[in-house]
């Protein structure tokens, strides 16, 4: 795949043990060309409309306990009972990717996501307004002071 920051995001996933790996895709994912499995973020070079879109739902995966990993696809939200979503959580956890690996936030906040706010969380986390550090703090990935430096990339 030869699109902006897909190699970086790859070589990011490896290095964190966050597995990706290349598949034909059905049309029926959360997002396109896009599916978690078990702890194993597939893409559809063919159906993959945003390669930020890598990052984030591999924060999904991040975030999971080991017996989440062994348990959920697809939408990670069927998986969860209302008012345990950690979709805050992984916006943070994204925000400190892109720091990390000097990716510009619109690679990953596009405007064809994130029901149209966008632009809303770029200007919020540049402007430390850091929505999901609490959750990153309890999971003990980093600190409160320190962020968006983590002390770790994966839930244990």
């Amino acid at each position: 795949m030869n699109t902006p920051y897909f190699e970086c995001i790859k070589s990011f996933l490896e290095e964190i043990g966050i597995p990706l790996k290349q598949k034909k895709l059905e049309d029926d994912c959360f997002l396109p060309g896009l599916k978690i499995d078990k702890g194993t973020l597939y893409y559809d070079p063919e159906k993959l409309k945003n390669t930020g879109d890598i990052l984030h739902e591999a924060g999904h995966i991040a975030l999971m306990t080991k017996e989440e990993k062994n348990i959920i696809v697809g939408s990670v939200s069927e998986f969860r009972d209302p008012g345990k979503e950690d979709e805050i959580g992984v916006l943070c956890w994204t925000f400190a990717a892109i720091t990390h690996l000097e990716i510009p936030p619109e690679i990953v906040f596009h405007t064809d996501g994130y029901k149209g706010d966008s632009e809303t969380l770029i200007m919020g986390f540049q402007n430390g307004q850091y929505i999901g550090l609490p959750l990153l703090v309890w999971m003990g990935l980093c600190e409160y002071e320190s962020f968006p430096t983590m002390k770790k990339w994966v839930r244990e």
